[in-house]
């Protein structure tokens, strides 16, 4: 039997990409899942993999989501045994281009959306010594044009990774960063690009990436339904990078 049998999951952003991919290898793990996201077919169409999946469409940046979404969470799954914080929206824009209202969504979504969500579900994650798993992305030291308001949020949550760490180590409470490259998700379509654009963002990169490809949803996937077993117990406060070595080669061309 697998060590996540019986375990308590919600996912944000679980309609598509990397959290749809998580959610289905939580079920398969014998894991209760609760997907959450902002629309209700998406996550129907996640849940249709396996029973084992439930969906609660809500908005984790709304002043109420977080607590809407943890009392689904418990209604559902009876308990929260692992939170993986990865819903996101990038929108991207040049200093000089940035728009307030644009930048505010993105900050609420991908950074205050985590805080208060986490918040909201500590005494579960207390009671059952569970695990936080943010996803993030691109490292501090890396400059991303165009990408100043999103690549910010994103640094952002590896410092609440250690901090938390620190924090909710006493309540028995891991936190962990996984931070994935380039991944084939639908996160430039969603931000209005067009597939042209996108396949043209995507063969540049993958010029910049040592593995020479972009990862598959399941391989970030992997990564965090492992980081939240109970056999990683000693794993906490850190940043997985999983980005085919992007980041140690930023800049330069295979």
């Amino acid at each position: 039997m697998s060590s996540l049998a019986g375990k308590g999951v919600v996912i944000t952003g679980g309609g598509t990409g990397i959290g749809r991919a998580t959610a289905h290898l939580f079920a398969a793990e014998g894991a209760r899942v609760l997907v959450v996201g902002r629309t209700a077919a998406r996550l129907e169409e996640t849940a249709a993999a396996h029973s084992s999946i439930s969906t609660f469409a809500a908005d984790g940046a709304a002043p109420d989501g977080p607590e809407r979404i943890v009392e689904a969470a418990t209604a559902r799954l009876g308990r929260i045994d692992v939170l993986v914080n990865n819903a996101a929206i990038t929108r991207p824009a040049a200093l000089g281009a940035i728009d307030r209202r644009t930048a505010e969504d993105q900050i609420a979504t991908n950074l205050l959306a985590p805080i208060f969500l986490a918040q909201a579900a500590l005494p579960h994650l207390a009671a059952t010594e569970g695990t936080i798993v943010n996803v993030s992305s691109n490292p501090s030291s890396i400059g991303w044009p165009e990408g100043s308001v999103y690549g910010s949020t994103k640094v952002a949550l590896d410092f609440l990774t250690a901090t938390w760490a620190v924090e909710l180590a006493p309540k028995g409470i891991r936190v962990v960063s996984v931070a994935p490259g380039i991944t084939a998700t639908p996160v430039l379509a969603h931000a209005g690009y067009t597939q042209e654009q996108i396949a043209a963002a995507g063969a540049s990169l993958t010029g910049r990436i040592p593995l020479g490809r972009i990862a598959r949803p399941a391989e970030i996937a992997w990564w965090i339904v492992n980081v939240a077993r109970p056999e990683a117990a000693y794993l906490t406060g850190t940043v997985i990078r999983v980005d085919g070595g992007l980041s140690v080669a930023a800049g330069q061309q295979a």
